[in-house]
């Protein structure tokens, strides 16, 4: 406010004639959060709703990019993840304070295998893929990320470059938080430091699990254990949408496509039928039961069957 930028009332009629930007969302304890950007400042302000009249008009709102601004949805998203876990609300509002959101079209590129890590992200929807290239050309897909995941935390913290290349696989909103932000609130609490540490550790157990699912289970077991994630319930019927298409989740499992379309036809005799992007299972529990033991639960199938 040092640039005199006057009342609300005043930046509301700047607002109106091009000379500041101004955008608000309801946050969810029912306050209004004031963005405003004059030439080179920038001003957050939080209102109890009723303080000020809201202008409606299109024309006072616009002179931003809004996929740029957090809205109320993404502070929602972003307070519940893993790596804030632990942290008191205002510590999570400091560490989002500089914090911008983007929208990418699927197969838009985030970042690239090699580029520095200036900042880390997270996921408010849709869902991205991370790969390396190999040495014959090819890509080796490491993770797949979706709503509430964050990433490229190591990397923004060490002041590396990333390790892989980050590519939309759906339409994407993404929020970026720069790297130098995070390493100045890490040193003005250390508690930041110990939740994105429980944080990353809990990431490399997942990691691990993978490997131990490509090492140890069945191609059958493998898509047997993603379906099973994706289902709404723990037993009985339903339809699972599959996420995205079908040659990504033979890359995820380690599968060639065509081996992933001889195993979905393979999984009938578990009650399992595809259609397109869809899943019809019969039996939630007994998916669950072949990803854990292949063997006894198709014998138990055929038993039934008798």
């Amino acid at each position: 406010m040092e640039a005199g930028l006057g009342s609300t009332g005043a930046l509301a009629g700047r607002a109106a004639r091009g000379q500041v930007a101004l955008i608000y969302g309801r946050t969810a304890k029912n306050f209004l959060s004031l963005h405003v950007r004059y030439r080179d400042y920038r001003l957050v302000v939080t209102i109890p709703v009723g303080v000020m009249e809201v202008p409606s008009s299109p024309c006072a709102l616009t002179a931003l990019n809004m996929a740029e601004h957090l809205t109320a949805g993404d502070l929602q998203i972003i307070t519940r993840i893993a790596l804030f876990r632990g942290l008191k609300p205002e510590t999570i509002e400091h560490i989002v304070a500089p914090a911008t959101a983007k929208t990418l079209k699927a197969h838009s590129t985030l970042f690239q295998q090699g580029d520095p890590a200036t900042a880390f992200f997270i996921m408010i929807d849709g869902w991205t893929k991370h790969y390396r290239i190999n040495l014959s050309g090819e890509e080796a897909v490491i993770h797949i990320f979706t709503k509430g995941d964050s990433f490229a935390e190591a990397a923004a913290l060490t002041g590396g470059r990333f390790p892989a290349t980050a590519e939309a696989v759906t339409d994407a909103r993404i929020v970026r938080i720069p790297a130098n932000h995070i390493v100045s609130c890490i040193r003005e609490d250390p508690n930041i430091a110990l939740a994105m540490i429980a944080s990353m550790s809990q990431r490399l157990r997942q990691l691990m699990q993978q490997v131990e699912q490509l090492k140890a289970q069945s191609g059958m077991q493998r898509v047997a254990q993603f379906l099973a994630s994706l289902a709404p319930v723990d037993h009985g019927p339903c339809v699972i949408a599959l996420p995205y298409d079908k040659v990504l989740i033979a890359a995820r499992l380690g599968l060639k496509p065509e081996s992933l379309s001889r195993t979905f036809a393979k999984l009938r005799c578990v009650g399992v039928t595809v259609h397109a992007a869809h899943v019809a299972v019969s039996d939630v529990a007994k998916l669950r039961r072949l990803a854990t033991d292949e063997k006894s639960t198709i014998r138990g199938t055929f038993s039934d069957a008798r």
